[in-house]
């Protein structure tokens, strides 16, 4: 097993260029990460799955090394992101994790040669499920500057963490994150950016986005009957229930899709073990349906 990983970029249907991180052999597999993230962010994952896959991490517009989100930013932008790096590698699988999952899923619409698609927790809004009225709040606090308040509007929003966090008065949760951010900043100084995650301080403003492309495929789940590609749904048996209510009804519209709950995972499973991920029952799960003729 191969977990050297290298570096490549493709350019957007816009122009814009992606970057991506490359690791394993094997049939290519695209990972797309979620909100809060960057490509490393599932770096465990991916050389957890290196003996049997290419995997490709691609940074989202507006991270890392990648482009910026531009002023015409939406779902479309993303799902032409997906679909270069899609056709540049020649990889038949994706993964999407949380906001990721909902591009990965819009692409599988559009793009027949994704033969199968695994799609871990997308944060749809399912009748009024994930509202996102909380975005006039997050846009006022990062225009701010306030990015600690900021990461708060958006966990509290998103129903992260355990629920005794959302007990815990605000502004000693906005302390708290700002404690936070500062040990993580301090921890990657001087650590060369394209060998570590990026800061929750450095992706606090790309919450915008991330809400928008919610906002954007909140509504009817119907249209998603004319995916083609297999689809393995994935969900931690201690995720919000909003998520798992995401699965479910997807579950209930593919038509060549099955789902599976990773018990005592949560949202964060995917990640890396420093950001409190178990990225290696996930990746048995996925080698078991890819591998699958």
């Amino acid at each position: 097993m191969t977990t050297t990983t290298t570096s490549g970029a493709v350019t957007s249907a816009d122009g814009t260029t992606i970057h991506y991180h490359q690791v394993g052999s094997g049939p290519g597999l695209v990972i797309l990460h979620g909100a809060m993230q960057s490509g490393r962010s599932q770096i465990e994952l991916a050389q957890a799955l290196a003996g049997d896959f290419t995997c490709y991490l691609p940074d989202r517009r507006g991270r890392g090394r990648s482009g910026p989100a531009g002023a015409a930013y939406g779902l479309q932008r993303e799902v032409e992101d997906l679909d270069a790096l899609l056709r540049a590698t020649g990889a038949p699988y994706a993964m999407g994790v949380s906001s990721g999952a909902i591009i990965t899923l819009h692409t599988a619409r559009v793009q027949p040669a994704l033969r199968k698609a695994v799609i871990f927790e997308p944060p749809l809004d399912i009748h009024g499920s994930h509202s996102t009225g909380w975005l006039p709040r997050l846009d006022r606090e990062l225009a701010e500057g306030r990015i600690s308040a900021a990461l708060v509007t958006g966990m509290r929003a998103g129903r992260m963490g355990p629920p005794i966090m959302r007990a815990i008065p605000r502004p000693l949760m906005e302390l708290m994150t700002s404690s936070m951010v500062k040990r993580q900043e301090r921890a990657v100084a001087g650590v060369e950016p394209a060998l570590r995650e990026l800061t929750f301080g450095e992706l606090a403003p790309t919450l915008h986005e991330d809400l928008h492309l919610v906002a954007e495929a909140s509504g009817d789940l119907e249209p998603y009957r004319s995916v083609e590609a297999e689809v393995l749904l994935i969900g931690g048996a201690r995720s919000a229930a909003y998520l798992r209510a995401a699965l479910g009804e997807l579950q209930r519209v593919l038509p060549r899709a099955r789902r599976i709950v990773l018990p005592g995972l949560n949202h964060s499973a995917t990640s890396n073990a420093a950001q409190r991920g178990r990225p290696e029952p996930v990746a048995e799960a996925v080698r078991r349906f890819l591998g699958e003729s």
